[in-house]
């Protein structure tokens, strides 16, 4: 996984529902930072999925995750995040919201990070409002690991924010990337799981 963008505390102990979500999340949050290594892919080749959405989605990036390598998947990862000026892609909250980066999505993020004490690893030159952090930021929320309110409600919270009006847009347009091949099913996950989520917290 590359460096991680947040500091974190040490976690406590979690339910396998909640250790569930947050493997998913930081899964998201590892492939969206960097491409993966041979190695990971080779742990998402052994995913296993039943017939569910997220499931399904599940096998389908596993079958990816066996048909290709780590130097095919950075020259993908590069075209649409990267790229000459810019990737296909630009994986930010300000981006999906206003049109531009840098904008007020992520001043109220950093606002919130600020707030709960979260606070970014030196060296990470990312805006805090990539896809990848905020997905790392609900994992670490949902195992405690920052020592600030961690429940539900804060999850919740978080997750209506600074995710629930573009994540999902963001993964759908992953999903029918031109130059998405292993990351179509990556979009497919990440489309699936935050309908998962949003249903769940609209019942809490």
């Amino acid at each position: 996984m590359a460096d991680s963008a947040i500091k974190t505390h040490c976690p406590r102990s979690v339910s396998d529902e909640e250790r569930a979500r947050a493997q998913i999340y930081r899964l998201l949050a590892t492939v969206l930072s960097d491409a993966p290594s041979d190695e990971l892919l080779a742990g998402l080749a052994a995913l296993e999925g039943d017939d569910t959405p997220l499931g399904r989605a599940s096998k389908d990036l596993s079958r990816l995750a066996s048909r290709t390598n780590a130097k095919d998947v950075s020259l993908e990862f590069n075209a649409l995040f990267v790229g000459l000026g810019r990737g296909e892609l630009l994986p930010y909250a300000s981006y999906y919201l206003t049109g531009f980066l840098n904008e007020k999505p992520l001043a109220d993020l950093r606002s919130d990070l600020m707030a709960r004490g979260i606070q970014r690893n030196d060296g990470v030159v990312e805006p805090e409002d990539h896809i990848g952090t905020l997905c790392e930021v609900m994992a670490g929320l949902i195992t405690d690991e920052y020592g600030c309110a961690s429940d539900v409600d804060a999850q919740k919270e978080f997750f209506d924010a600074h995710l629930s009006a573009w994540a999902k847009l963001f993964f759908t347009d992953l999903e029918g990337a031109q130059n998405a091949v292993f990351y179509g099913p990556v979009g497919s996950l990440g489309r699936v799981f935050m309908d998962v989520e949003a249903d769940a917290f609209a019942i809490q």
